[in-house]
């Protein structure tokens, strides 16, 4: 059931609004054909009272993560005019973490097998279709909606956006014509897969690349450094690509984790990589002018590379 909360009238759906300009609902919803749960979060501006003019961000988190991670975006994007949707992952999400702790390193490479990959996609799939049969649905625009995702969720999200990987030689298409642009965070390699290039090349809606020269992910048996990062942005289809690389920090400082990549640098990223992402939609879905010369010059001390 999705809660009644006060409607105010704000600004326009891409100006800037107030830090507090938005609600949180959270809903547990099951995908009675997969006998799978999908629980989500999602966070709505107050000004989201008008049919079909909300943009919408649908946000995959990484392994062991949770809908409740990421809120450092969800909010910001909420209190800027864009609904965000939060799927929770069953079966690479938090409840990982528990259980024997001698079996850990098994739940984790098992949370990256290609079911659970495929899974997650569909995931996408069932909750963004849910909340648009839902009446706060009623008010997203259906035109609009951008999929985003961090670590094992940026592999969601480009497998949502036209990445096909094969099974048996033959290769899955999993992409939602639905999504108009892709917001990919720290994405690794796809596991288990080869031939990077031909797996990314139908991928051709613009995409938002955001890494770190420390970006790295280490799980038993499974490495993938920040050149991953980087492979993956040249290997893109789109002609409309854009890359942006912090100097420094650490994989998990992408989460809302406080202190890893260092606590000021932390705070500095996460403050950067809330304007770009809104100055990306702002560019995609509002036909506004990039402002990614100036929000580098901002952030110059910080970063090591962008590329546009």
């Amino acid at each position: 059931m999705l809660l009644a909360a006060p409607v105010l009238a704000l600004q326009s759906q891409f100006s800037d609004a107030s830090a507090d300009a938005f609600r949180t609902i959270d809903l547990d919803w099951v995908d009675q054909e997969r006998d799978r749960s999908v629980p989500v979060r999602l966070y709505t501006p107050l000004s989201m009272n008008t049919p079909a003019s909300t943009p919408l961000v649908i946000f995959s988190h990484g392994i062991g993560g949770s809908r409740l991670g990421y809120s450092y975006l969800g909010t910001y994007w909420a209190s800027h005019g864009f609904a965000s949707l939060h799927v929770q992952h069953i079966g690479s999400d938090r409840s990982i973490w528990f259980g024997n702790p001698f079996n850990l390193v098994s739940r984790l490479q098992e949370a990256a097998k290609e079911k659970e990959a495929l899974a997650r996609v569909q995931d996408l799939r069932f909750a963004l279709t849910r909340l648009l049969d839902t009446p706060l649905g009623q008010m997203i625009d259906p035109s609009k909606i951008i999929a985003a995702g961090h670590s094992y969720g940026a592999n969601t999200t480009l497998l949502a956006s036209g990445a096909r990987v094969s099974r048996d030689h033959v290769p899955i298409d999993l992409s939602d014509p639905r999504i108009s642009a892709a917001i990919v965070i720290s994405a690794p390699r796809f596991y288990g897969q080869e031939a990077l290039p031909s797996i990314l090349q139908p991928i051709q809606i613009p995409t938002l690349h955001i890494t770190a020269t420390e970006d790295n992910i280490n799980i038993p048996g499974y490495y993938s450094g920040y050149e991953d990062r980087i492979a993956i942005f040249e290997a893109i289809g789109s002609t409309r690509k854009s890359l942006a690389v912090f100097d420094g920090g650490s994989h998990s400082m992408f989460t809302d984790r406080t202190n890893t990549g260092g606590a000021v640098l932390n705070y500095q990223v996460k403050e950067a990589t809330q304007e770009l992402s809104v100055d990306f939609m702002g560019q995609i879905l509002a036909n506004r002018e990039s402002t990614l010369e100036d929000w580098a010059r901002r952030h110059e001390s910080i970063l090591s590379k962008v590329v546009s």
